[in-house]
C-alpha cells in the first residue's frame, strides 16, 4: 500500500445503523463507530426511512471514526462503501427526496409479485436479472408507485437507492455499482446494463435511473466543509463499492467451493461465490455481481436479528431491564436464558416470518407462528425457539444453495449473530456443518476495504488480502442435537406448506383492518 496513506475508511450503510471502520494494511480494525436510526413502519406492509437521516449518519460516522483512530487526512487512501440492498427513493431534479427511502423490508407491492409471476413472464425477468420476483425488488416498488402514487411517479427525476442518494449529495453524480444494480430486478446480468423488458414492465426508461458502473468506480472532489466534517482531504477518493451481501462474502473469506458465508444482522443471508452469473430454475436464489470475475449466489431472509430485538422488546422486557440494572448486555442475558433450554425447545417451533419472507419462499404474506406451544412451555422456551427459528430459516436457504452449487463443508459466520456462542453452535447443530468465525465479524465493512484496495490499484486481486481473514473459533456439530433438529426442521417445513393459504387469508385481513 502507499506508504504515506496506510489506512482505508469503510462505510457500511445498513438498515438499522451505519457502521464506519478504519482499517490498516494488515486488515486490522483500528476504530469503529455506529450511528443508529429508526425504521418507520406506519402500516404492516411499510418499512421506510428518512434518506436525509442516513446521509447525515454517513458524514457524521466517517468523521467520528477518523477522530477515534487519530488518523490524519493525508493518511487515508480512500473511503469505500457497502450498502443495504433493494432501497428505492424518488428524487426531484435538485436531488431532494420526494418519498422516504422504501427499504427491502417493505411489502406494499406484494400483489405485483403475484401479477408478474402469473401474467408478466416473471420467470424470464428473474432469469435475466437474477433478482427473485418479490416486493423487496425496486422493480415491483416502481410498479406499485406508478399505480398508487402516480403524481410522485411522474414528477420524479430519478429513482435511486440510498447509496446513490449519498453519493449524489457528496459529488453531484448519479451512479450505481453493478452489485446494487443487480439487486433491483431491472439489470441484465449478462449485458451489465439496464434490462429493456424489466424497464418496460416498470414503466420507465434508463434515463430515470443512475448510470451503472463497476464496483471499483471512484469519485473525488469533496466540498471543503464536507471534507472538514469527515476529517478527510478534499481530494480523498470515494470508492462506490458494492452491496453489503456480496461484501460480507468477500470480507469473511468465503471464496472457495464448499464454503458458505452466513450473515445475520437485522435480516440474514446465505451466500456462495461462482465465476459467472448463475440463476436457479426454481427461482429460489438471487445472483448478484461483485466484480466482473465474481458473482455471489444465495438467498436472504427478512427475519434475522430483528427477531432477537422483537423478543427483547415484546416478550422479555423485564429480563432486559434486569440485565441493564446488572450492567449486562440484554441480548447476552437472553442468550444465557435460552442456553438453559435443551435443543429443540421441548418441541416448540417458532416460524420467524413477522416481516413476510424472502428466500426460498418469496412469500410477502407469510406471518409468524408459535407451533407446538403447550402448558409445559415457559418464556425461556419461547426465547430459545425464536433463536432456533431464525436458524431454521437459514438452513432452508443453505439447502437450496447446496442443490445448485454443491454442499457446504464449512460455514463462515458474520454479522451480529457471530458474537453469540449459542447462536453459532445452533447453526452448526441445525445444518450439520462446522461453523467458523473470522476474527473481524463486521465482514461487509472489511470487504468494502478490500474492494477499495483493488479500486486504488494497491492489490491486483483479492489474493492480495487473503491473510486478512483469520478464523479462530470453530464449532463442530453436536450429533445428538443435529438429530433433534433434523426431525424438527422437517416438521417446520411441513407446517409452512400447510399454512400457505391461511397466510394469504390473514394478510388480507390485516390489510383491511
Amino acid at each position: 500500500m502507499n506508504g504515506s496513506k496506510p489506512y482505508v475508511v469503510a462505510a457500511d450503510i445498513g438498515t438499522t445503523s451505519t457502521k464506519t471502520l478504519v482499517i490498516d494494511r494488515e486488515g486490522r480494525v483500528l476504530a469503529s463507530h455506529a450511528i443508529e436510526y429508526p425504521l418507520h413502519t406506519p402500516k404492516p406492509d411499510r418499512a421506510e426511512q428518512d434518506p436525509r437521516q442516513l446521509y447525515e449518519a454517513v458524514v457524521e460516522g466517517i468523521g467520528a471514526v477518523v477522530r477515534k483512530a487519530a488518523v490524519l487526512p493525508s493518511q487515508v487512501l480512500c473511503v469505500s462503501f457497502s450498502s443495504a440492498m433493494h432501497s428505492l427513493i424518488a428524487v426531484d431534479a435538485a436531488g431532494e427526496p420526494l418519498t422516504p427511502c422504501i427499504t427491502w423490508a417493505d411489502n406494499r407491492s406484494a400483489a405485483y409479485a403475484d401479477l408478474v409471476n402469473r401474467e408478466r413472464n416473471g420467470r424470464a425477468i428473474y432469469m435475466a436479472t437474477g433478482t427473485p420476483i418479490h416486493p423487496m425488488s425496486p422493480l415491483l416498488k416502481l410498479m406499485w408507485m406508478k399505480e398508487h402514487d402516480p403524481a410522485i411517479f411522474l414528477a420524479a427525476y430519478k429513482f435511486i437507492g440510498i447509496k446513490e442518494f449519498v453519493f449524489a449529495k457528496l459529488f453531484g453524480e448519479y451512479a450505481i455499482d453493478y452489485s446494487l444494480a443487480s439487486c433491483t430486478g431491472l439489470f441484465n446480468l449478462q449485458a451489465l446494463d439496464w434490462d429493456a423488458n424489466a424497464l418496460a414492465l416498470a414503466g420507465i426508461d434508463a434515463e430515470r435511473l443512475s448510470r451503472p458502473v463497476p464496483t471499483t468506480h471512484r469519485m473525488a472532489g469533496l466540498r471543503p466543509d464536507l471534507a472538514a466534517a469527515m476529517g478527510l482531504a478534499a481530494d480523498t477518493p470515494f470508492v462506490l463499492g458494492a452491496s453489503d451481501g456480496v461484501l460480507a462474502s468477500l470480507g469473511s473469506g468465503a471464496f472457495e467451493p464448499g464454503v458458505f458465508a452466513v450473515s445475520i444482522g437485522t435480516s440474514g443471508a446465505v451466500r456462495g461465490v461462482v465465476d459467472k452469473p448463475l440463476t436457479d430454475p426454481q427461482g429460489r436464489l438471487f445472483c448478484y455481481a461483485l466484480t466482473d470475475k465474481f458473482w455471489v449466489i444465495g438467498g436472504a431472509i427478512n427475519n434475522g436479528g430483528i427477531m432477537f430485538r422483537w423478543v427483547r422488546d415484546q416478550l422479555a422486557t423485564l429480563e432486559a431491564e434486569e440485565a441493564r440494572r446488572m450492567g449486562v448486555d440484554p441480548y447476552d442475558h437472553l442468550a444465557q436464558i435460552a442456553a438453559g433450554v435443551d435443543a429443540g425447545s421441548n418441541g416448540l417451533i417458532f416460524m420467524p416470518l413477522l416481516a413476510g419472507e424472502r428466500a426460498p419462499y418469496w412469500n410477502a404474506n407469510a406471518r409468524g407462528v408459535f407451533f407446538g406451544l403447550s402448558l409445559v412451555h415457559e418464556k425461556r422456551h419461547m426465547i430459545r425457539a425464536v433463536l432456533e427459528g431464525v436458524v431454521y430459516r437459514i438452513h432452508s436457504v443453505a439447502a437450496a444453495l447446496a442443490e445448485l452449487s454443491g454442499s457446504a463443508r464449512e460455514i463462515r459466520a458474520s454479522g451480529g449473530f457471530a458474537r453469540s456462542v449459542l447462536w453459532r453452535q445452533m447453526m452448526a447443530d441445525v445444518t450439520g456443518t462446522p461453523v467458523t468465525v473470522p476474527d473481524a465479524i463486521e465482514s461487509s465493512g472489511l470487504g468494502a476495504a478490500q474492494l477499495g484496495l483493488l479500486a486504488m490499484g494497491e492489490i491486483a486481486d483479492f489474493a492480495g488480502v487473503h491473510d486478512w481473514v483469520r478464523t479462530g473459533t470453530r464449532h463442530e456439530p453436536d450429533t445428538a442435537n443435529h438429530a433433534v433438529y433434523t426431525e424438527l426442521t422437517a416438521i417446520y417445513a411441513n407446517v409452512y406448506q400447510q399454512l400457505r393459504g391461511d397466510f394469504d387469508a390473514i394478510a388480507a385481513f390485516q390489510q383491511r383492518h
